[in-house]
């Protein structure tokens, strides 16, 4: 009890004796975190893009030391000067953690002669003992400087500006964030640095999570660039919105208004209130279902696939594993999954297939088949029944991916699955049925495919996955409701019912624009390919732009051939079609004045 009240009394005197300068002082801590992470950023893009002498790196160590002192110091201040200083903690986990970190880093190394690291580095396989420091360092800041763009993140809140237009400018920031990364000369294999047009393309197709190339991702880039593409497909599967609000969540601010408006567009959630509940639930099933095919793709490579180590082995499976989820379609493979070896590995492709399918399934949709809570109540009440959007998500995918398959196989079967038994062409035609679904991958040399095969694969590629995730295309839902709408028409029925229940005009006229918007896209892309790139043939060029407009990734091989103006094309198409077309011209619209009257109804003859 008095050790209590000597700590009160002792909390109250510091508490008067820094108030009067308490402003002053966080007005400086925060012009010192501002220059501290402004350093850290330079140093680490540095070290990390640029080779650097064994001297450079002892000097850039030093230099990140520095940097590690004043944030702890920072964190003293703003902890002495928080007057409420257990609720500070509790509200700063993450800071404590790496305080922490800091501390046994700093004991480590000056009473220990760095034995602490030193044991990982041994363990671990790293090169060095400065290799390990740096991979150690390079870790700890980005955590650091990632929790501090989150909590910069509420800032969306306060902008005026439409949510849609928030949403383009995070892949935009995200697109030139990637293409100055892989402009550093330790991205690529080769001397010197990338080329900008190859630099932003490759950025926009991992980003838009579309998988088109113009170099080879496996040969062309170092370790460190098919990391940075990793992250960047990741980052643009979910978008940074989703990334920034869910660890927002656990932030003492939380998650404003404006994220919760995009999010609710993003994730396609009923309410603001939903699509805050949905988020956390959308990251621990994407991150779980990572897991689980990183772990079926480690035991599934064939055995004539070689790896250097094991290393090497985790590595691809997870760039597989996360590519797959997010419907990147990026593989290590200068063949893609055709390369020899992969092209047999059968068990491998149907894991990549089920995991691209979930990806493409929708976030909403995932929720309400393999949330806890729902199988829960599935499990007491097993005749409630799937939400609308979930059956028409589930059961569209299922009838385009059965009608794919088999009529692959048919068209497929004496030409490029003209070597392959019966069971091994319904898993290949099974493959690219699946893949055609905006994922990208390629089990078979798509330079080969029949004209009619073209066809078929551009029509399930401008369909696309399912709304609310991570996939493009118009959507299955959009596709759902024109066929619906159009038998409906042709019944002479005066409104549309699906499942018992009525489809509001909106929805219908929602739909048409998606559609509208993007057959015109295509058809202006297809026609200023033509002009810029006419030594390529029809069929190819649609294939091409057709891919790249549902972010898919497959290709007939013209990518890295055309030509500067065609490749912007191939840009802007990937780009508007992760965001969708709806969402740019929403971005790109002006609200106008409603108004309270209508006029005469009026006749026209259509058809």
């Amino acid at each position: 009890m008095k050790f209590s009240k000597l700590k009160n009394a002792f909390a109250e005197w510091l508490n008067n004796a820094i108030y009067s300068s308490r402003t002053s002082v966080l007005n400086t801590v925060s012009s010192l975190k501002a220059f501290m992470w402004l350093a850290a950023t330079v140093l680490l893009l540095y070290v990390f893009g640029f080779d650097v002498d064994e001297k450079g790196l002892k000097q850039i160590f030093l230099a990140l030391d520095v940097v590690l002192l004043i944030y702890f110091l920072t964190f003293l201040t703003r902890f002495l000067y928080s007057f409420r200083r257990y609720e500070f903690l509790k509200n700063h986990i993450l800071e404590v953690i790496l305080v922490i970190i800091i501390i046994i880093n700093s004991v480590s190394n000056h009473f220990f002669d760095n034995q602490i690291l030193g044991f990982f580095s041994e363990n671990l396989d790293f090169k060095s003992y400065e290799d390990a420091y740096l991979t150690f360092i390079t870790f700890f800041f980005l955590i650091i400087i990632i929790y501090e763009i989150i909590q910069a993140s509420t800032i969306l809140s306060r902008l005026k500006t439409k949510p849609a237009r928030t949403f383009i400018y995070s892949f935009i920031l995200l697109i030139l964030l990637g293409t100055g990364l892989l402009m550093l000369p330790t991205m690529t294999v080769d001397e010197g640095t990338m080329s900008f047009m190859d630099a932003l393309f490759t950025s926009v197709s991992a980003s838009c999570v579309t998988g088109l190339i113009v170099v080879d991702t496996a040969t062309y880039f170092t370790l460190k660039g098919q990391f940075v593409i990793l992250i960047l497909f990741q980052l643009g599967g979910l978008g940074i919105i989703s990334f920034a609000s869910f660890f927002g969540t656990f932030l003492k601010t939380g998650v404003g208004i404006k994220q919760q408006l995009m999010l609710q567009d993003f994730l396609i959630s009923d309410s603001l209130f939903s699509a805050k509940g949905l988020l956390r639930k959308v990251i621990i099933i994407t991150f779980l279902v990572e897991f689980v095919s990183f772990v079926l793709i480690f035991f599934t490579w064939g055995p004539d696939v070689q790896f250097s180590s094991v290393g090497q082995k985790l590595f691809f499976s997870v760039f597989h594993a996360v590519s797959a989820f997010c419907n990147a379609g990026f593989s290590l493979f200068t063949n893609g999954l055709f390369e020899n070896g992969v092209a047999s590995s059968y068990l491998l492709h149907i894991v990549i297939a089920l995991t691209l399918i979930l990806g493409g399934l929708g976030f909403s949709a995932m929720q309400d088949l393999f949330s806890i809570s729902s199988l829960r109540e599935r499990l007491k009440s097993p005749w409630k029944d799937w939400k609308l959007s979930t059956k028409i998500a589930v059961y569209t995918s299922l009838v385009l991916l059965a009608s794919g398959m088999l009529v692959f196989y048919l068209l497929e079967k004496d030409n490029t699955l003209a070597k392959q038994n019966l069971v091994e062409s319904m898993i290949t035609s099974f493959f690219q049925s699946a893949t055609a679904r905006t994922a990208g991958f390629n089990t078979i040399d798509f330079s080969a495919i029949r004209i009619p095969t073209i066809i078929l694969i551009s029509f399930l590629m401008f369909i696309g996955a399912s709304s609310g995730s991570v996939g493009g295309g118009i959507k299955t839902s959009t596709f759902y409701l024109l066929i619906t709408s159009v038998l409906a028409t042709l019944r002479g029925k005066a409104k549309i019912e699906i499942d018992r229940k009525f489809i509001p005009k909106e929805l219908l006229f929602k739909a048409l624009s998606i559609f509208f918007f993007a057959a015109s896209i295509n058809l202006i892309a297809i026609f200023t390919l033509t002009i810029t790139d006419s030594d390529i043939s029809l069929p190819q060029l649609i294939f091409e732009q057709v891919s790249a407009f549902g972010t898919v990734g497959l290709s007939t091989g013209i990518t890295s051939n055309l030509s500067t103006a065609g490749r912007i094309v191939i840009i802007l198409s990937m780009f508007i079609g992760r965001v969708g077309t709806l969402t740019f011209a929403l971005a790109l619209s002006s609200r106008k004045a409603t108004k309270g009257y209508k006029y005469p109804k009026a006749h026209l003859m259509v058809g």
